[in-house]
């Protein structure tokens, strides 16, 4: 069923493409931005649940036996939604939340550079920080957008998470480490019952999808916990 979905498309956002000089992105068709709810938390009980479905990178603390919202950020991913099954392929990986990916390495990433192919040469790339994550595969990261900062909210990475530069600055300084367990959900996923919970508590300071906005079908809680 969830290969058949992704077969046909079903997706809750509407994609668009997006030309800057010579380069075009796949981006998602909504105006999102960071929200940070608690800047002030206990590194060591943060976890982050990365949602391909709405492009978003939640972070999530726990406090007494409770999991309250911190943040959310948008994101790009990889230019193919299904998961990753071989280096190169140009897709992001997923794990279950029984079985997180963990960041295992922070490095200063200011004077990277990459290639992409397209005609722009060896550019920098990745922003003031490289995250490195542990998912069995060589190379994958949460890291920023430098002088690819249309492509956020999107699909158009080779595999890792991008997010805007200042946005990576303000998920570095409050809430990332090495430890930190980072959930990828898949594109079909709907929320955990938690994060329903959660972001439910938030009332309406929660930047919540409101009906009409595509995000809006992808409220309800997934059986999973």
């Amino acid at each position: 069923m969830r290969e058949d979905s992704l077969k046909q498309g079903i997706l809750d956002i509407p994609m668009r493409n997006y030309t800057v000089g010579n380069k075009t992105y796949n981006v998602a068709d909504i105006d999102d931005s960071l929200r940070i709810y608690l800047p002030e938390v206990d590194k060591d009980s943060c976890f982050f649940v990365i949602s391909k479905r709405e492009y978003r990178l939640y972070v999530y603390q726990t406090i007494g036996g409770d999991t309250v919202l911190a943040a959310h950020f948008p994101v790009c991913y990889a230019m193919y939604p299904e998961p990753k099954e071989v280096s190169g392929d140009m897709r992001t990986p997923e794990c279950s939340i029984q079985a997180p990916f963990v960041i295992t390495e922070i490095v200063n990433a200011s004077n990277w550079h990459h290639d992409f192919g397209d005609g722009r040469g060896s550019i920098p790339s990745y922003g003031a920080w490289f995250m490195r994550l542990k998912t069995g595969f060589n190379g994958v990261g949460i890291h920023g957008s430098t002088n690819n900062e249309e492509s956020v909210p999107g699909r158009d990475s080779e595999g890792c998470i991008r997010l805007r530069d200042d946005d990576l600055l303000l998920l570095h300084d409050y809430y990332a480490q090495v430890g930190t367990p980072v959930i990828i959900r898949s594109i079909t996923d709907t929320k955990y019952g938690f994060e329903v919970k959660a972001q439910s508590a938030l009332a309406d300071s929660y930047r919540a999808p409101k009906e009409g906005n595509p995000l809006f079908a992808s409220i309800s809680a997934s059986d999973e916990e």
